[in-house]
């Protein structure tokens, strides 16, 4: 590691070179952002998921910038060009676009205008203009006039060219120019000629102008898919009068005939070389943030949707609804395992609901179910009101449970493996029950950018967002904790330290041994060493274990610290995690040691007063307007109940029980100035919403929530 690499992370982040520091040597030494986070506070100074995240990013940023500058060094050296001062230059740069302006008079070229006027010999002739002393430039040019050079005006434009070349290269002209884009640069966007009806998704770009620094991330990222269909054209520039008169007072020294050629090769530098470059730098640039500010939301939204409050272990049917094929019904056991499936057909065009009727009622008696989980697509709300109208002989509650993406969880290996002796329906059926009994154990199983969460999660960068998506899941996972005795081994691998061949082995380990009864016992999992045990060991969670501890956060090497004070207790350490009165008793500060401080004690003693306790809120039930079923049944005034679905940076969609959802627009979340709408609404979240606008036509609902009381949702 570089050892100027904390003190400028430190002073970016605002964080103290100690903490980063130390975070460094960890991440180095391959722990991971949940472990750091939750078990090195004394370390990092108690820094936070977020924190420890951004650490590693800078690092890595540096890491990679010191890499480019060992390649640029390495190839200016061999060009015979690196003098010393060059290279202090190089060695002390920090910024990806400084760096790259001081290498591009140095980088290797295709045959360019500019180097086939070299070629010919025309630099000299190149330099003399520059110098803007020579009244009679054509005479001085006809001495060039030879070989591949036709004529003084072949000569002359030979020239210019190596001009403009050099004027792109210049890093205070390239300055010019970048500071324009930054201050003045608009993007615009219209259609391409003939593709209007094709662009019809597109009608709000037909003929767009706006600056760029004001163009939202939404925005920006719709023109761009427009413009990669082949439907739209974007272009981003500033002024071009002001851009090339700045170029001009900076190259063009006084009013000769010399001057008027430098003139006019700094006016072909600025249109053909310095104009489109930077626009392609600003493009980049302007896309990079607009796929951070979506990545943001995506991630934002799925945090929320993975750590949606869980049914918990509870014998569950599961119906993918239906009309023509029917309804899929499965039975799960309290661990989530298939103990039958078969069809209904309560809907036309079949309509049996007599049998159907029956069919469930067995069900339900011969399955002990206690919880019914409906997929919310096609013939949900029918299928609910359907249910809702039977008595059985217990408590069943019945949910509406998100089906986005089961479609694809069905369809996957993991999913074939899972079941490898049915179809897709039944397999889709089983991830709508375990759903509702544990949304992260089910969700992760499928790729997030199936889960009908993101905004434009197609058109970012992949790498960026697949990353992100990772490590959301990865947070989520571990902040919940895994039951190491249930959890699959597609959930094991999200566990920190862990991975598809270690999950895999515990399996394995799990099904030749039986389960566990001891943390311990990970370390005879084939492969799993002292490393990956302290990384995993304190997320991995063993319900009626002999050690009370292995069901919760603490982690193993502070074993020692509850027993201690178990013994000064006089008790034991069940006795101190069911007794509060013994708890109080305790005073961390007697237990402080070089290596356990007081961040590591009072997470330990807030984990004895509510040992294994899941983060996630407790489940609610959730009831539609009954009287709204379609578009037709909505009028402008109305006021409905409604589950958020997905939040956007421009709003909120809410599904109000129709196949449509509506919108609720940023400035319609809450009576006062919204800037980001996570502040008001998150996915799943219950909320009541008024009808704004129906547009049946496009198909499009507008809602508001200003106004509306949001009392007992």
């Amino acid at each position: 590691m570089n050892d100027i690499f904390p003190r400028m992370i430190a002073a970016g982040l605002n964080l103290a070179e100690k903490q980063v520091r130390h975070t460094l040597d960890l991440l180095d030494e391959g722990a991971t952002i949940p472990f750091i986070s939750r078990y090195r506070k004394e370390m990092t100074g108690g820094m936070d998921e977020v924190q420890v995240e951004a650490v590693r990013d800078r690092y890595e940023k540096l890491k990679d910038i010191e890499s480019r500058k060992q390649t640029v060094l390495t190839t200016i050296e061999g060009q015979g060009k690196l003098t010393p001062e060059l290279r202090q230059r190089i060695e002390s740069c920090w910024d990806n676009t400084e760096l790259e302006d001081i290498y591009l008079p140095y980088r290797p070229k295709r045959k360019t205008r500019a180097e086939v006027a070299r070629q010919k010999g025309l630099e000299p002739l190149a330099t003399l203009l520059m110098l803007q002393r020579e009244a009679h430039p054509e005479m001085r040019a006809q001495a060039f006039v030879k070989g591949e050079v036709k004529d003084v005006a072949d000569a002359l434009k030979g020239a210019c060219d190596i001009i403009a070349e050099q004027v792109n290269e210049n890093e205070q002209a390239r300055h010019t120019v970048r500071t324009a884009f930054a201050r003045q640069a608009v993007i615009s966007a219209k259609v391409v000629k003939g593709k209007e009806e094709e662009a019809a998704n597109y009608r709000d770009y037909f003929q767009m102008s706006e600056p760029l620094k004001r163009c939202s991330s939404h925005r920006l990222l719709a023109m761009r898919r427009g413009e990669a269909e082949g439907l739209l054209k974007v272009s981003i520039g500033p002024d071009d009068e002001d851009c090339a008169l700045r170029l001009e007072r900076q190259f063009v020294r006084g009013n000769n005939a010399c001057s008027r050629y430098v003139a006019d090769a700094v006016s072909d530098a600025y249109k053909r070389l310095l104009k489109p470059s930077i626009e392609t730098e600003f493009a980049a640039l302007s896309k990079e943030r607009a796929d951070e500010e979506a990545v943001r939301v995506f991630v934002s939204n799925l945090r929320q949707l993975l750590l949606a409050p869980p049914l918990g272990q509870k014998r569950v049917m599961g119906i993918d609804p239906g009309f023509r094929t029917g309804c899929k019904v499965v039975c799960l056991d309290a661990q989530g395992n298939l103990l039958h499936n078969e069809n209904i057909y309560p809907h036309p065009p079949v309509s049996k609901p007599k049998e159907a009727w029956q069919k469930v009622q067995k069900m339900v008696e011969a399955y002990r179910i206690e919880a019914i989980a409906i997929g919310n697509g096609t013939a949900s709300r029918e299928t609910e009101e359907f249910l809702k109208k039977m008595r059985f002989d217990r408590d069943v509650q019945v949910f509406v449970v998100s089906e986005q993406g089961a479609s694809v969880y069905s369809a996957s290996k993991l999913a074939r493996e899972e079941f490898p002796d049915y179809d897709v329906t039944v397999r889709g059926a089983v991830s709508i029950a375990r759903r509702l009994m544990d949304p992260l154990a089910e969700l992760v199983k499928i790729d997030p950018k199936s889960i009908g969460v993101g905004q434009y999660q197609h058109d970012v960068d992949q790498a960026k967002l697949k990353k992100s998506l990772d490590q959301t899941v990865e947070s989520c996972v571990n902040s919940v904790g895994v039951n190491l005795n249930t959890a699959s081994g597609y959930l094991l691998t999200y566990v920190s330290g862990l991975g598809p061949q270690l999950a895999q082995n515990i399996v394995d380990y799990r099904a030749e041994h039986g389960a566990f009864t001891s943390r311990k016992q990970l370390l005879k999992v084939p492969r799993l060493g002292a490393k990956a045990y302290e990384q995993c060991a304190g997320f991995l969670r063993i319900t009626g274990g002999a050690n009370p501890l292995d069901n919760t956060a603490v982690h193993p090497e502070s074993y020692g610290v509850v027993e201690q004070m178990a013994r000064d207790l006089g008790c034991t350490v069940d006795e101190l995690i069911a007794r509060k009165d013994l708890r109080a008793r305790i005073k961390p500060e007697l237990y402080v040691t070089d290596k356990v401080g007081m961040p590591t004690l009072k997470d330990i003693l807030q984990e004895l007063d509510k040992p294994g306790r899941d983060p996630r809120g407790p489940i609610k039930v959730f009831e539609f307007a009954p009287d709204v079923h379609t578009l037709d049944d909505l009028t402008e005034g109305m006021e409905l109940p409604g589950i958020v679905g997905n939040v956007t940076n421009f709003g909120a969609f809410v599904d109000i029980g129709i196949k449509e959802n509506g919108l609720v627009h940023l400035s319609q979340l809450a009576d006062r100035y919204v800037t980001d709408p996570n502040e008001v609404v998150s996915v799943h979240q219950h909320v009541r919403v008024k009808v704004l606008q129906i547009d049946k036509e496009r198909k499009r609902i507008s809602l508001t929530m200003r106004g509306v009381s949001q009392e007992g949702v």
